[in-house]
C-alpha cells in the first residue's frame, strides 16, 4: 500500500511563493553578472580572503595617483618647453638684428634696434610669466607669483644703474654687476622664490626635477643684454653714435652665445618630457595588467552565466504555469 503525503492549499501557495522569490533572486544575480562580467558574491568567490584583492586595489590606487602626477608634470614641462622656444626665437631674432644694425652706423637703425629689443623683452617676460594649471613656471616654489614685473619696471631700474656711464665697457660691466648682485636683479626685479620646485614623482621609484627659474644664468644673460639694447638709444645715456654701434655689435655677439645656453635649457626640459612620457607608458601598462588580474579574480564566465540565466528563466516560467493551474482548480473541475 502506497503512502500519499499531501499539503494544504495555503502551504502549497507559500511553497510556490518562496520558490518564485528564490528564482527571481537568482535571475537578478545572474543578470547583474551578465551585464557587469563580475560575480555578485565576491566573498564567496574569494572564500572570504580579500588580501590579494586589497593588494591589487592599493597598487591600482597608487597608479591612479601617478597617472595624475604624470599628467600634471607633462602639462608643466610642455608649457615650459613652449615658453623656452619663444625665448629662443626672440633671442635669435634680436641677435641677427643687432649684428645687422650695428654695421649700419645710422641713427634710425639704432632707434629701430632699441625698439625691437624692447618688443622682444616684452615677449620674453610674457613667456617667463606663463602659468600652467594655475602655477607659475619660473618662480620656484612661489608658484602663485609671476616671476617678473613689467618691461617698464625692469628698464627703469636698469636705466638708473647705467646712468652716468659713457663707454660701452662701463655700461656692460655695470649691467653685468647689477644682474649678478644678489641685491640687484634677484632682489629688485625677480618676484619668485629662491627655492626650486621639489621633484615631481612620476612613478614609485622615479621623479623629475625642474629647477629652472627666471634667475637661471642663461635667462638672466638674455634678459640683461636685451634690456641694455633697449636702452642704448635712450637720450639719458647720451651715447655717441659710434659707441652705440659698438655696443649693439657686442650685445649681438653675447646673445649669439646666450642662445646656445637657452638651447641647453630646452634640451633639459626635453629630457624631462621624455622621461615623463616613458613613465606614463609604463604606469599605464602596469595598470592594465593589474586590472586584468583583479577582474580575473571576480570575473563571471559569460557562457556559463547565460546558460544558468536561461535555465532559471525557464524554471520561473514553469513555476508560473503551475501556479496558474493551481489557482484555477475547483471542486467542479476536479469532479469532471
Amino acid at each position: 500500500m502506497m503512502n500519499l503525503t499531501s499539503i494544504g492549499d495555503l502551504a502549497r501557495g507559500m511553497t510556490l511563493q518562496t520558490r518564485s522569490t528564490e528564482l527571481r533572486n537568482q535571475i537578478e544575480t545572474l543578470s547583474y553578472e551578465m551585464s557587469t562580467g563580475k560575480v555578485q558574491d565576491v566573498s564567496g568567490r574569494l572564500d572570504g580572503d580579500y588580501s590579494h584583492m586589497l593588494d591589487l586595489d592599493r597598487s591600482l590606487s597608487r597608479l591612479n595617483a601617478y597617472q595624475v602626477s604624470t599628467a600634471e608634470a607633462g602639462l608643466f614641462t610642455d608649457a615650459m618647453q613652449l615658453s623656452l622656444t619663444t625665448i629662443n626665437e626672440s633671442v635669435s631674432e634680436l641677435t641677427s638684428s643687432l649684428l645687422a644694425f650695428g654695421t649700419s652706423n645710422q641713427a634710425v637703425s639704432h632707434e629701430n634696434a632699441s625698439v625691437q629689443a624692447r618688443n622682444e623683452l616684452d615677449t620674453i617676460i610674457s613667456a617667463l610669466n606663463t602659468r600652467a594649471g594655475g602655477r607659475s613656471l619660473y618662480s620656484g616654489t612661489a608658484t602663485d607669483m609671476s616671476p617678473l614685473p613689467s618691461t617698464d619696471t625692469m628698464l627703469t631700474a636698469l636705466a638708473a644703474e647705467l646712468s652716468g656711464y659713457t663707454t660701452t665697457a662701463d655700461i656692460r660691466q655695470a649691467a653685468e654687476d647689477w644682474f649678478n648682485d644678489p641685491a640687484g636683479f634677484d632682489a629688485i626685479i625677480y618676484q619668485g622664490s629662491g627655492t626650486a620646485l621639489a621633484p615631481m614623482q612620476i612613478s614609485e621609484n622615479e621623479s623629475v626635477s625642474l629647477t629652472i627659474t627666471a634667475t637661471d644664468p642663461a635667462i638672466k644673460d638674455a634678459i640683461r643684454d636685451i634690456a641694455v639694447a633697449a636702452l642704448v638709444s635712450d637720450d639719458a645715456l647720451n651715447l655717441p653714435r659710434d659707441q652705440r654701434t659698438a655696443l649693439f655689435t657686442q650685445l649681438g655677439g653675447n646673445l649669439a652665445n646666450t642662445q646656445n645656453d637657452v638651447v641647453n635649457l630646452r634640451a633639459q626640459v626635453g629630457s624631462a618630457e621624455a622621461r615623463i612620457e616613458q613613465a606614463a607608458t609604463r604606469n599605464n601598462a602596469a595598470q592594465t595588467s593589474l586590472e586584468f588580474s583583479r577582474n580575473k579574480l571576480i570575473a563571471a564566465d559569460p557562457y556559463e552565466t547565460a546558460t544558468q540565466l536561461q535555465t532559471v528563466q525557464f524554471q520561473l516560467e514553469s513555476l508560473y504555469s503551475v501556479t496558474v493551474r493551481n489557482a484555477n482548480l475547483s471542486l467542479v473541475n476536479f469532479l469532471r
